[in-house]
């Protein structure tokens, strides 16, 4: 979302909620990719992120009278999304999430020479992409739920200590504690096993087939690769709001973003299309 003036902002949410159509969908739009890619690092893959961004930003919707103007609008956002993403049991890792010690002995003692060619003529660079990307973002649901939300909104939102601690329900200081402790953490494991981001043996490309083989990634389906990129400064702008007072950001090269599936813009759209907008006055 442009920088705008607090005043100007909650204008445009008196008309989204008075039922300006227009408004409203420059709200959604403005926000939409922020929403995405938090889903997309709290959750791990395209699909799960697909389906939980589209429920924050109709949460978002159906909530928006709610919005005071005590905080930015991005705050507000990020507050429903975080406390969404952090009871959000439909995803894939929900029941089984991964840890540090299986993917450490995993990258160890994997038999990735003993797989055939599985590539189906998809060129070998471009899987190692995807493979890169898949394996950064699953990588996060090592962390417990809070852990991980902690670690991106620091590195990936750059969100200030004051604020993030708001949206958590914790003091700046402790955030900034466990953010530093996290990082940390992190920062240990791709040093020690990552070969694209560390010092580690583990090379994405010699993965693979090894990767197709255990459906970490789809030849045929390469969600990262087909996604758009956009520029991380973009992200930053969405943020408004948020000053980088405490310079807590580090460089996790990996956390890349995307603009929001088209599935996510179409399904909204249709919503908007449909709804009497009854439903967000009342709501």
């Amino acid at each position: 979302m442009n920088k705008i003036t607090n005043e100007e902002l909650k204008a445009l949410v008196d008309k989204a909620t008075a039922g300006d159509k227009k408004a409203l969908e420059t709200l959604v739009a403005g926000v939409q990719d922020l929403v995405f890619n938090l889903s997309l690092r709290m959750l791990g893959v395209f699909a799960d992120a697909e389906d939980a961004a589209q429920d924050i930003l109709l949460k978002m919707i159906t909530h928006l009278s709610s919005f005071r103007g005590e905080s930015s609008f991005t705050t507000w956002v990020f507050s429903i999304a975080v406390n969404h993403l952090k009871n959000y049991k439909k995803h894939m890792f929900a029941r089984f999430a991964p840890s540090f010690e299986y993917y450490g002995d995993d990258i160890e003692n994997g038999k990735i020479q003993d797989v055939p060619d599985l590539t189906q003529n998809v060129e070998k660079e471009i899987l190692a992409e995807e493979l890169k990307m898949s394996c950064t973002n699953v990588m996060l649901q090592c962390l417990d739920v809070e852990s991980r939300c902690i670690f991106i909104l620091g590195t990936m939102f750059k969100v200030d200590s004051r604020i993030a601690g708001d949206i958590l329900q914790m003091t700046p200081e402790a955030y900034r504690q466990r953010l530093s402790r996290i990082r940390k953490k992190m920062a240990d494991f791709l040093g020690q096993y990552c070969g694209e981001y560390g010092g580690g043996r583990c090379k994405c490309k010699d993965r693979v087939n090894y990767a197709i083989q255990n459906h970490r990634i789809h030849p045929l389906q390469l969600d990262y690769m087909t996604a758009t990129e956009i520029p991380l400064q973009t992200m930053m702008d969405v943020k408004n709001a948020m000053e980088d007072i405490d310079d807590l950001s580090q460089d996790f090269s990996f956390c890349k973003s995307y603009q929001s599936p088209e599935r996510i813009k179409h399904l909204i759209q249709e919503f908007l299309d449909s709804t009497q907008f009854s439903i967000i006055q009342n709501s």
